[in-house]
């Protein structure tokens, strides 16, 4: 982390350290086994406002989920035993895990979009600064909890929806829910159901993928960024059945994507 200042250093909390959040009630679970970075990051979080856990290794991180549980675990690639991937796959295969920010290389792209293939819900490229730390942070942890986004065009007056339906599926915003046209519940990533979202609310429009990436991560992706590329796919294997299944989310060369079907709104 680049701070220009010694590891026991750390912003101290302010105004803008809790804007559009309330840290309090959050736990961040903060996997690194370069201690002094791991002490540092749970400090910088705790003065601003956060409750903080530091764990080494994978057989730590597990202890402090069956202990304590977290709202966010920020997992570093390179760890002893078990890598970041490993332990991110193993989480993703329990139900109801919560969002994780891995941590990378700076300009590691195969890194990036592995992770995010894997189930991530963002990525901190190595080195990163204070305010992006803490912005990454609030951003996924604002994300998991909010059950509608921002209304997009011809979204209407009046109640705000409660399902949304296409295709026969159909998504619960309240409970972030996705439920096939057989009725079963389908697990999504953070970021997949924000991509889901930012499908729904501009649906049978063509959205670029800076454009797509600005509604389903609140950011702007880099130039060489494949990480919208990589979420579609993984979005596309749950919604459209492999080969053979209805297109739902379809690719418009040199523009980006279009999502196909209608979208009813039920309030």
């Amino acid at each position: 982390m680049t701070t220009g200042r010694g590891p026991e250093d750390a912003a101290p909390a302010g105004p803008e350290a809790r804007r559009g959040l309330d840290p309090e009630e959050h736990h961040v679970l903060v996997v690194e086994d370069d201690a002094p970075m791991r002490h540092l990051i749970a400090r910088l979080l705790r003065e601003n406002g956060f409750r903080a856990t530091g764990a080494r290794d994978g057989r730590e991180m597990w202890e402090a989920l069956d202990k304590t549980g977290a709202d966010l675990v920020l997992l570093d690639v390179m760890l002893p035993g078990q890598s970041g991937f490993e332990l991110l796959k193993a989480l993703r295969a329990r139900p109801g895990t919560p969002p994780v920010v891995m941590v990378t290389a700076k300009g590691a792209e195969a890194e990036r979009v592995l992770g995010l293939d894997l189930g991530a819900d963002d990525y901190l490229p190595k080195p990163f600064g204070r305010l992006e730390l803490l912005a990454r942070v609030r951003a996924v942890l604002r994300r998991s909890r909010i059950p509608v986004p921002g209304a997009g065009e011809g979204s209407g007056r009046g109640a705000a929806p409660r399902l949304l339906r296409f295709e026969g599926w159909t998504v619960d915003l309240a409970r972030r829910e996705l439920v096939s046209p057989a009725g079963l519940a389908v697990d999504l990533s953070g970021a997949e159901y924000d991509l889901l979202l930012a499908f729904l609310d501009h649906p049978q429009r063509v959205l670029a993928r800076d454009r797509i990436s600005e509604l389903a991560r609140g950011r702007l992706a880099d130039a060489f960024d494949r990480s919208v590329d990589v979420l579609v796919s993984r979005l596309r294997r749950k919604i459209e059945g492999g080969e053979g299944g209805a297109a739902v989310i379809k690719t418009v060369r040199g523009a980006g994507y279009i999502f196909l079907p209608a979208v009813d709104r039920v309030a």
